[in-house]
């Protein structure tokens, strides 16, 4: 029997260090391993590189069976080379945006991305054409990602899936429908998912929020959860032996202002001064300052002030050099910004490590339901300042304490987060009969 052929649209796809690049990483590489071949339909390395900025060694992770094809997409929000501007961008921004839009709008209700559409079609089809397609995945966000998989389901039958890394009417955070749903954007959300296969969420809160807008489609979604990933080395992390200088506690992910770091900072402060566990003990912060490279100024002063208590910013650290990073910690902080519908990649690479995890977050947030059954989680009750110095003096305890057996019970219960593991029940379902 010969191998399926998946085409798999993703806009942040290797080099890109955007968050969703992870997931789709894994997912092309866990279809390649299943015996897929695979073509993933992207957008040049040029637009990463002048963004969000690029990790040229997840490039390397991509797996060789996998065919990369780079279609270039004209968006300006991403074209910074002001010596290329047209005049009326160069002198009147404002509004040569509002007259760019309709570019967007006029094929898909997308800004910045919808123009896109045609050129996605027309790449599909080519693509299809050389090599024909079993199954079309595009994973959101930009949500144009999914007219690849639409078009050749209405042309040539082929099945296709939608993978929300976030959602397209739902702010996560407020959990109120976004100002951007429009009409036209809940059309088309409507009409993608009646011709879809199976839609995938990252968790149960932002599936039964779909559920209760789309009850007709409830049996074509699926949790497919985000997962760990290890990268040349196992996350399997072993206890400090040597914890007898201070306890070493990290963060690590972006630094967005939803994280709440004040709070995070204001309750390391006050533990620290009450807590004779974290004697001696520092906090390091390891990931960008916001999600395009530039630090949000406000951010920078609170990290800033922060020294003289102990907490250290040590920059980004590359997803091939993780592992080693995390062998240096022997407590997690999970700082997340509120709402329902967060989980965040980064819970399950936490997991992973069997090292305690201490929850600075609201209590209601997704990443609760995850981390509910470890045995080496600390949640804070709230984010007053007094609840996360006790969630913090209770972590370093249980980091002090922790033997390797104890590690070792939170690895195993966590090993079901890998990434593989949460995809292989969705790959086997769409492997043609």
């Amino acid at each position: 029997m010969s191998r399926p052929h998946l085409l798999y649209t993703a806009w942040s796809f290797p080099p890109s260090r955007a968050g969703g690049v992870y997931r789709a990483l894994a997912t092309v590489n866990a279809f390649a391993a299943a015996g897929w071949d695979v073509t993933v339909l992207t957008v040049p390395e040029t637009v990463f590189s002048g963004s969000t900025g690029t990790d040229e060694a997840l490039l390397r992770e991509v797996d060789d069976r996998v065919s990369i094809v780079r279609d270039e997409p004209n968006v300006p929000a991403f074209q910074n080379e002001v010596g290329h501007w047209p005049w009326l961008r160069a002198r009147h921004p404002e509004l040569f945006k509002l007259v760019d839009l309709r570019r967007d709008l006029v094929h898909f209700p997308e800004p910045n991305y919808g123009r896109w559409r045609p050129r996605l079609e027309k790449a599909a089809e080519r693509i299809h054409g050389e090599h024909p397609v079993d199954v079309a995945i595009g994973t959101a966000n930009p949500h144009v990602d999914f007219v690849p998989g639409w078009h050749l389901n209405r042309r040539f039958g082929v099945r296709h899936v939608m993978d929300y890394r976030d959602a397209w009417q739902l702010d996560v955070f407020s959990g109120r429908r976004l100002i951007t749903a429009t009409p036209d954007v809940r059309r088309w959300e409507r009409r993608l998912m009646s011709s879809a296969d199976e839609v995938w969420f990252v968790n149960d809160a932002i599936r039964a929020w779909h559920v209760g807008q789309h009850p007709d489609q409830v049996a074509k979604m699926h949790v497919v959860a985000n997962g760990f990933d290890e990268y040349g080395q196992s996350l399997r992390i072993p206890v400090r032996t040597d914890r007898s200088d201070g306890l070493v506690f990290g963060y690590v992910g972006t630094i967005t202002p939803q994280v709440p770091l004040e709070a995070l900072i204001r309750g390391w402060r006050l533990a620290r001064a009450n807590e004779p566990a974290l004697g001696g003990a520092r906090l390091e912060l390891r990931g960008y300052l916001g999600h395009f490279g530039a630090g949000e100024v406000e951010t920078q002063r609170l990290v800033a002030e922060a020294e003289a208590d102990g907490i250290r910013y040590l920059g980004p650290v590359g997803k091939s050099a993780i592992a080693d990073t995390y062998r240096g910690f022997d407590a997690l902080v999970l700082a997340l910004g509120t709402g329902r519908y967060v989980t965040s990649g980064k819970v399950f690479e936490y997991a992973a490590t069997g090292i305690p995890v201490i929850s600075v977050h609201d209590p209601g947030n997704a990443a609760s339901d995850v981390l509910r059954d470890s045995p080496s989680w600390i949640p804070s009750r709230s984010l007053s300042v007094e609840d996360v110095a006790e969630a913090l003096a209770a972590g370093a305890r249980m980091a002090a304490a922790q033997t390797e057996t104890e590690r070792e019970a939170t690895q195993r219960w966590a090993s079901g987060y890998s990434r593989r593991a949460q995809l292989e029940g969705r790959i086997e379902s769409l492997r043609p009969r």
